[in-house]
């Protein structure tokens, strides 16, 4: 049915001044990558446009910077570096926009990078663990490279793709990245109950990866009717859909079923997903669609920040002026929320750095992005409490946000925003 070819042969098709999509997430095709950065002493000028993607990056490696520039939408750790060392840029952009870069032609792209399932019987592959731009950047590219894998679950949803709109397959047979979960924290544990506290049953959940949803997630097991429209999900929602906590009975938009972009976990997750329709995949540009997430009622939508002020300005891409993640999809799911009938949009963060920095601040450090506006931050979170800001005044706000601040920080924070004023 297809024909495969070497990684070296299929990545001949790149030449200097391309510009290169790769598949996002836990779907990152190490395989294609290796092969393209071995390229690097004949290739100038080639950008790769990406996602956060798991694994190394070696393309990033400063050394090849007159080969390679990173262009993110979303800054893993992987290519941080890259920032500072002059050869990579950060794009800031929702997460449910990215696919309109490609769609519109804002960015035209040559050649996309992907890592897919067998084909079936009837020709088809599957996108597996992550969707988000990739279908688009397909339609948009002229050359698309597969990296077909027996090990990439076979997942159900948007992420279908028929063997003839790939030009060059290359067989491997690996494991996936994995992203075990973490064992939550006392503060992390103490921000899993206030949050968890404020979701009533029959809501629609969006949360990320880490130890603060794990934590609200392990609070959940008396909930019932819970549903999940998210950009991503980890293992934390296994047992509850296993258990029929999370059923998606009540949600509006693809009732039944658990929608989402991407997964990133353990095998175990990627073993669960595997030809289950329960789970459901769709680009970003659906998933986070406020029009459709507004619809789901009692939408929660839990996300973290780098750092608030007494305002409600949330800070969550940057520490300062240096960028340190992206906007993603915060916004898109917090107005979402927002805009729910019953909707909570929530930040949740601890409230001091590990070296004991407050977290809520008078004001935002130099430079630092606003990706959450105070006008949009509803529920402020933090191992101190729950302050609801919506409706309130800054004044109200500055008391509330206070309270829930670090004990040791409350006095100054307050001395602060007065000598401010």
């Amino acid at each position: 049915m297809f024909k495969t070819v070497s990684a070296e042969e299929a990545l001949k098709i790149v030449k200097s001044n391309d510009k290169i999509y790769i598949q996002a997430a836990a779907a990152v095709p190490t395989v294609l990558i290796k092969a393209l950065a071995n390229r690097h002493e004949e290739l100038r000028n080639v950008t790769i446009c990406q996602l956060h993607t798991e694994g190394d990056a070696p393309y990033a490696n400063p050394e090849y910077a007159e080969s390679f520039h990173v262009n993110s939408f979303f800054i893993g750790k992987n290519v941080r570096h890259t920032l500072k060392a002059g050869n990579g840029s950060y794009t800031p952009v929702f997460l449910s926009e990215v696919p309109r870069l490609f769609k519109q032609n804002i960015i035209d792209l040559d050649v996309v990078l992907i890592h897919v399932s067998v084909p079936d019987r009837h020709g088809y592959c599957s996108l597996g663990v992550s969707v988000e731009a990739t279908l688009a950047a397909i339609d948009n590219a002229a050359t698309v490279i597969a990296q077909v894998n027996p090990q990439m679950p076979r997942t159900h949803g948007a992420g279908i793709i028929h063997h003839t709109e790939i030009d060059y397959f290359v067989a491997c047979d690996e494991a996936l990245p994995t992203h075990d979960m973490a064992e939550p924290s006392a503060i992390e544990n103490k921000i899993g109950d206030y949050v968890a506290n404020l979701i009533e049953d029959r809501s629609t959940l969006q949360m990320g990866i880490g130890s603060i949803p794990n934590a609200v997630l392990s609070r959940l097991t008396n909930h019932k009717d819970l549903g999940l429209h998210t950009e991503m999900f980890s293992d934390g929602v296994i047992d509850l859909i296993l258990n029929d906590v999370i059923n998606g009975n009540y949600k509006k938009i693809n009732r039944g079923r658990a929608l989402t972009t991407f997964l990133m976990g353990s095998k175990r997750l990627y073993d669960y997903v595997d030809d289950n329709p329960f789970v459901e995949m769709r680009a970003s540009n659906y998933t986070n669609n406020t029009a459709y997430i507004k619809q789901n009622p009692k939408m929660v939508a839990i996300n973290s920040a780098i750092e608030v002020d007494l305002t409600g300005q949330v800070c969550a891409d940057s520490i300062g002026a240096s960028m340190y993640s992206g906007v993603g999809g915060q916004m898109d799911f917090i107005r979402g929320a927002s805009l729910s009938d019953g909707g909570k949009a929530i930040i949740a963060l601890p409230s001091i750095t590990k070296y004991g920095i407050s977290r809520i601040v008078p004001t935002l450090k130099m430079g630092a992005g606003v990706v959450t506006t105070r006008a949009h931050t509803h529920y402020v979170v933090t191992e101190y409490g729950v302050a609801n800001l919506y409706g309130k005044t800054i004044k109200e706000r500055v008391k509330s946000l206070v309270e829930i601040a670090h004990p040791d920080h409350r006095e100054s924070l307050d001395k602060a925003y007065f000598e401010m004023m």
